[in-house]
């Protein structure tokens, strides 16, 4: 028994996703259904509810709360549900006629009328587990076109398709049980309906390419040809427009990459899983035949590398246009600082007209009191004569004050100015 200690509330999810979905022994003849539904959250949320009631209907219990893997009898087989990412998966197994390959599906499997689809369909694959059979006429059931036929597990089993649809819209996949076990063949058919679920979607990154190759196509287009005008543009009007265009254009662009980066890096993970199934199946070319991992290899691999090519060349779109932005908001940068530099300079020169002028009101208002006070004392001088009082002429009064008035209103004026400009200091 383990001590006290405080648990992470994460170790039992951790431990059971270990277990989450384990290989189940499948006996020989087998029949197995497989479908795969392109699910959101939302219709996956609705999904295992639905799931939950069609269990109950039945006698079963249903899924429990955070499980995202299920398995549940029905008819004369098993169904397992299991919830993914992007997708959830049905597969239904039953028994076969042993010796007859591909009649009509078996009765007894859920996807009828009373069924519902938890998204839009990707994968349907109908896979049949039989004992070797005494001759090749089980070669009429594919396209000779496209069959692969490959050797599994160190040649204990024999696995052919052609992976293309049948009458029916689903995929065929024929396995010859040589000296496997129920253990082994469970593995087998489990990493095949794997394999195909997993190189279906690898190819959904392709067709995500092909629709953004022509838009990558005209933005190079228009890269190129704004880079040209950027050679001949002149003036702050001209480099703003073309930085607009610059922005709007790596805008368009990083909306695309973003929008499609999910899906690129869905389509290498899964190619990588597809790797990864052909190497734990222990595939080797049946003499005469195609294999699996050459005929995937044929179309799948350049599908990965068109991806990648397209990642490649938004990358080097978005450095081009992030350089040629930098540039041009450079210049951008040094059109405003000439532009301002002239600006301030005119301002200088309007405040030192401005200073001359205030000089020039200056002197012209010590001159204009002057005036007045004069003339004031001129009154006083005036009045002081006629009073009686003791004083010179009013003429020579007035000539005396001139210059001590003018002399005293420069002084208060030179006084004020003074003030004012420590105020402005102590303010700046």
């Amino acid at each position: 028994m383990l001590p006290s200690f405080r648990t992470s509330p994460l170790r039992e999810r951790v431990l059971g996703e270990v277990h989450a979905r384990p290989f189940r022994p499948l006996s020989t003849p087998r029949v197995v259904l497989h479908y795969a539904f392109l699910t959101n959250s939302q219709e996956a949320a609705e999904d295992k509810v639905w799931l939950g009631e069609f269990c109950r209907s039945r006698g079963a219990a249903g899924p429990a709360q955070g499980t995202r893997y299920h398995r549940v009898e029905f008819g004369e087989g098993t169904l397992n549900w299991e919830q993914h990412a992007e997708f959830t998966t049905y597969t239904w197994d039953g028994a076969a006629t042993s010796g007859r390959i591909f009649n009509s599906i078996p009765t007894g499997h859920p996807f009828g009328a009373a069924f519902r689809a938890p998204g839009d369909l990707l994968v349907a694959v109908r896979l049949e587990l039989h004992n070797e059979l005494a001759d090749d006429t089980w070669r009429t059931a594919f396209d000779i076109g496209s069959m692969a036929v490959s050797s599994l597990e160190n040649g204990q089993a024999t696995v052919a398709t052609d992976f293309r649809q049948d009458g029916d819209g689903l995929s065929r996949f024929l396995v010859f049980n040589h000296t496997m076990s129920d253990v082994q063949s469970g593995t087998v058919v489990q990493r095949l309906l794997e394999l195909e679920t997993y190189r279906t979607l690898a190819m959904l990154g392709l067709f995500e390419a092909n629709d953004l190759q022509p838009d990558i196509r005209r933005f190079e287009i228009e890269l190129a040809s704004l880079t040209e005008q950027m050679k001949e543009a002149s003036g702050l009007d001209s480099n703003r427009e073309l930085l607009d265009k610059f922005t709007g254009l790596a805008a368009a662009l990083e909306a695309g990459a973003t929008a499609s980066t999910f899906r690129f890096g869905a389509s290498r993970a899964y190619y990588e899983i597809v790797n990864v199934r052909l190497t734990a199946l222990q595939e080797e070319a049946n003499p005469g035949d195609l294999s699996m991992s050459s005929f995937l290899a044929r179309r799948l691999s350049p599908a990965m590398r068109t991806c990648q090519a397209i990642e490649d060349r938004q990358a080097m779109l978005s450095r081009k246009l992030a350089r040629a932005t930098t540039l041009l908001r450079t210049r951008v940068d040094v059109d405003l600082e000439q532009q301002n530099r002239s600006l301030l300079q005119s301002m200088n020169r309007r405040a030192r007209l401005q200073l001359r002028l205030q000089q020039t009101v200056e002197g012209l208002s010590v001159a204009a009191i002057s005036y007045y006070v004069v003339g004031l004392l001129s009154y006083l001088a005036k009045g002081s004569k006629d009073a009686g009082l003791p004083v010179p002429s009013a003429t020579v009064t007035t000539a005396v004050a001139v210059p001590a008035v003018i002399f005293v209103i420069w002084w208060i004026v030179n006084r004020i100015r003074a003030h004012h400009s420590k105020e402005d200091m102590d303010d700046a």
